[in-house]
C-alpha cells in the first residue's frame, strides 16, 4: 500500500464560506497514479470543517441559514469572554460538522454520487488562507 500526501490551498472569506473542493481532491488523487483506495481530507482547523452536499446554491443557502438558527453568532459564548475574537460560534460550529472526510475511490475516480461535492466550510469571522491536508492511500 502507497500513502501520499498533498495540500490543498484555499482563500476563504469566513463567516460560512462554503467552497467546492470536489476537484482539487480529485486532482490530488490522480496526481498519485494509484488506482484503488481512500482519501482522507483534513482540515488543521478548530473554526472549519468538511462534508459533503449538492453544491448547488439552494443547499447552500439553507446550510447557511441552518447553521445560523443552531449556532447563533449573537449568542454568549465564553470563549469569546476568554479571548475577545468573537469566533466562540466558529468553534461550536466547526465541531458539530468535524475536521476530517474520507472518500473511497475506484479506478482513479471519486465515489462521490452523481449530485454530491466535497465541501470545506470556513466558519471563521473573518477571511483566512487555509491549507488542507489530503492523504491518499491505495494501490
Amino acid at each position: 500500500m502507497t500513502v501520499t500526501t498533498k495540500a490543498i490551498e484555499l482563500q476563504t472569506r469566513g463567516n460560512g464560506d462554503i467552497n467546492d473542493i470536489t476537484q482539487a481532491v480529485s486532482s490530488a488523487v490522480r496526481e498519485t497514479g494509484l488506482r484503488d483506495g481512500t482519501v482522507t481530507i483534513f482540515c488543521p482547523s478548530s473554526t472549519s470543517a468538511l462534508t459533503t452536499i449538492e453544491y448547488e446554491s439552494g443547499c447552500i443557502s439553507d446550510l447557511q441559514r441552518l447553521f445560523d438558527e443552531i449556532v447563533d453568532p449573537a449568542r454568549h459564548y465564553a470563549h469569546n469572554a476568554r479571548w475577545g475574537d468573537g469566533n466562540g460560534h466558529s468553534h461550536v460550529r466547526a465541531a458539530l460538522l468535524g475536521p476530517s472526510l474520507t472518500v473511497p475511490f475506484v479506478d482513479g475516480r471519486l465515489t462521490l454520487g452523481t449530485w454530491q461535492q466535497i465541501i470545506y466550510v470556513d466558519f471563521d469571522n473573518r477571511s483566512r488562507q487555509r491549507r488542507l491536508v489530503a492523504q491518499v492511500m491505495g494501490e
